[in-house]
């Protein structure tokens, strides 16, 4: 049997429970045709890069799985007639990651954060900018007018 990672993404308005429903399905279906799951992740809600089926967000979940290749294949016809799953990829690879996936140990709690979008850390090195010197008293350009807030 071969190896392989597989993630697919369900619609936004899907609740959870209604993800792990159809990820239960899936399992079956790769059971049923004689291989394991290693493993199965949910990832949540992520906002995606571009529309996919009128979507901006998907739930997304990943399963390791070591199956044969036509259970595979039918666990994917199952998701092409589904509704509510709008995208999946299923690719082979050699061995299973142990442990969590890049995408949950990815997952940063408020405190590793620097600041809000506008941190930009210690802004005093700005390199010498050499010096100006004064500009002095502004004067009227030759045409007549004034650059002054005086007049």
């Amino acid at each position: 049997m071969a190896l392989y990672e597989h993630v697919f993404m369900v619609r936004q308005d899907a609740s959870a429970g209604q993800v792990e429903a159809l990820t239960d399905q899936f399992k079956a279906i790769i059971t049923a045709g004689g291989g394991t799951i290693g493993k199965s992740e949910y990832w949540g809600i992520k906002s995606l890069t571009y529309r996919i089926k009128k979507n901006r967000k998907a739930h997304f979940s990943l399963m390791n799985l070591d199956t044969p290749s036509d259970a595979v294949a039918e666990m994917e016809r199952q998701m092409r007639i589904n509704e509510d799953v709008i995208r999946f990829m299923t690719i082979r690879v050699d061995e299973l990651e142990e442990g969590p996936s890049a995408m949950v140990r990815s997952r940063p709690g408020r405190d590793d954060r620097r600041g809000g979008p506008r941190d930009r850390g210690d802004r005093n090195d700005r390199g010498d900018r050499g010096d100006r010197g004064d500009r002095g008293d502004r004067k009227p350009d030759g045409d007549g007018s004034s650059n002054s807030k005086e007049a």
